[in-house]
């Protein structure tokens, strides 16, 4: 149906699919194409992303796209076709910045893949499956992604649980740790004030194969017990999705896979020196395998559950079961809600945001946090590991925190095997007290005594936050900018602006 929407004193001539309805902060307009003509021209376009690695940002539209180069690296990272090179495009909801602190927000309020694409005329929306209501808001940036969050939970739901401070071992020993290590490291760590410790990849036999590995002799169960001995929830990394072609649950059980067209399995990414790929979850056998799985790890202990290539249970192929693949996704995570139980923490990684929204307790904000600002030779792709990255896509992604915790990554106090400044320390650990998500990777062995220090000031303090505007924050009365950060050239400025 064509109509003229009245929005802030602006006509928006537009075509819908049925007939709007008001509720407070704008419009629910049926399940369908939308396309509404604008008249802001060229303003900033609130780019959301798929899953957790997926580019965030306000991008001009001015500019090109904000997108990801190289297929490979769009199978990992997000799934929006470089299908165009004027049209910008986002998953799920899309922001125009309408002036005077004013926006323009469409967003998708149900499963199954809603994009959100903009110009400098036209905001539209598509369903990969139209069969959920669409929220369109005008007014101040805060209150409209505010009410589109309420809008989200009343319809998939909230959780409410909190992680406290964790420890993860990935970004200080990578796949490199043995049960030794972690020993030394739990005794390190014995006396500080940290709820979790998580250990990372590297624990298990291969990704797929989730046994101890031979470096764990004494078993996930003996590690979960020496970690709750020392004081803490005892935490395991699982990528519950997926398994590379050596791994012996591919060998000896190819049928569980998703296939493509041709029959095959279908790659979900690249790691671990070659292909991975991706299981079919709406097999029972398959259901089964993830049931038992998550129900060994509940046995051996543990409690905070780190879920990584979250994705790979939502991408499109062939599955036993015709459903849309973001309620087949939904569907396998509700499944390990109910076997880890619901005093298990479960983080999603790489994880689908909207359709993770009222069963994971927190997603990974962002690309993966590194010692290191930027990746030079992989300047323009911001899926990639690093500071900035993580930076940009947490920061804007806040408005999620009614409706589960938005993790920025952990912060680094240490200077060894660091090449970030004190001034980009610092932006990390304001974004983490702004997120309210406190996660660290530094050994105590690799901290000096001053480090130490604001180790313990970090997980103990409770910063007071109010926010100014879209990148301005006052932290204890200390303004904080992440603008020169976070600007669309890409380019970040050296220091961050505190006054």
């Amino acid at each position: 149906m064509e109509t003229i929407l009245q929005f802030g004193g602006h006509q928006l001539p537009a075509v819908l699919p049925g007939e709007p309805r008001h509720v407070p902060g704008g419009l629910i307009v049926p399940a369908g194409d939308v396309r509404i003509l604008h008249p802001f021209g060229a303003v900033d376009f609130y780019r959301h992303g798929w899953n957790s690695y997926s580019p965030t940002a306000w991008w001009p539209l001015g500019g090109p796209p904000l997108r990801i180069p190289g297929p490979e690296r769009m199978l990992t990272a997000d799934d929006i076709d470089n299908d165009s090179p004027y049209r910008h495009a986002g998953s799920a909801v899309g922001a125009l910045d309408a002036g005077g602190g004013n926006v323009l927000l469409l967003g998708g309020l149900g499963l199954d893949v809603p994009r959100v694409e903009a110009d400098d005329r036209l905001l539209a929306g598509h369903w990969e499956h139209p069969d959920a209501d669409w929220f369109l808001g005008y007014g101040p940036e805060e209150e409209v992604f505010a009410r589109y969050a309420e809008l989200l939970g009343e319809r998939l739901g909230r959780r409410t649980t909190r992680a406290g401070n964790v420890w993860c071992s990935w970004y200080s020993f990578f796949e490199d740790i043995t049960e030794p290590l972690i020993h030394k490291v739990l005794d390190d760590l014995r006396g500080y004030p940290f709820d979790v410790v998580q250990l990372d990849d590297g624990w298990q036999a291969a990704v797929g194969d989730w046994e101890p590995g031979s470096d764990f002799p004494s078993g996930m169960a003996d590690m979960a017990a020496r970690i709750r001995d020392h004081g803490f929830v005892p935490g395991l990394w699982l990528a519950p999705f997926i398994a590379p072609a050596h791994s012996e649950i591919f060998q000896t059980r190819p049928h569980l896979f998703l296939r493509d067209a041709a029959g095959d399995p279908k790659p979900a990414g690249f790691n671990w020196g070659g292909s991975y790929f991706a299981l079919d979850t709406t097999l029972p056998e398959t259901r089964d395998h993830l049931a038992a799985t998550f129900a060994q790890v509940r046995d051996w202990g543990y409690r905070y559950l780190k879920l990584d290539f979250a994705y790979a249970g939502a991408l499109s192929g062939a599955r036993h079961r015709d459903v849309p693949r973001e309620q087949a996704y939904r569907d396998a995570i509700r499944l390990f809600r109910e076997v880890a139980g619901e005093d298990t923490y479960l983080l999603g990684s790489g994880a689908p945001i909207i359709p993770s929204i009222g069963v994971l307790d927190g997603v990974r904000a962002s690309p993966d946090v590194a010692p290191y600002w930027d990746n030079s030779e992989r300047s323009d792709d911001y899926s990639g590991a690093g500071a900035r990255n993580a930076v940009i896509a947490s920061l804007h992604r806040l408005w999620l925190r009614p409706l589960l915790e938005v993790d920025p990554d952990p912060v680094f106090f240490r200077t060894r095997y660091n090449l970030l400044d004190d001034a980009c320390k610092q932006l990390l650990t304001d974004l983490a007290g702004i997120c309210g998500f406190r996660a660290v990777s530094d050994p105590i062995a690799w901290l000096d005594e001053p480090e130490r220090r604001a180790l313990v000031a970090f997980l103990t303090g409770s910063p007071e936050i109010h926010r100014l505007d879209r990148h301005r924050f006052l932290v204890d009365g200390r303004e904080v900018d992440f603008g020169p950060y976070v600007n669309p050239a890409g380019r970040i400025s050296d220091r961050l602006l505190v006054k």
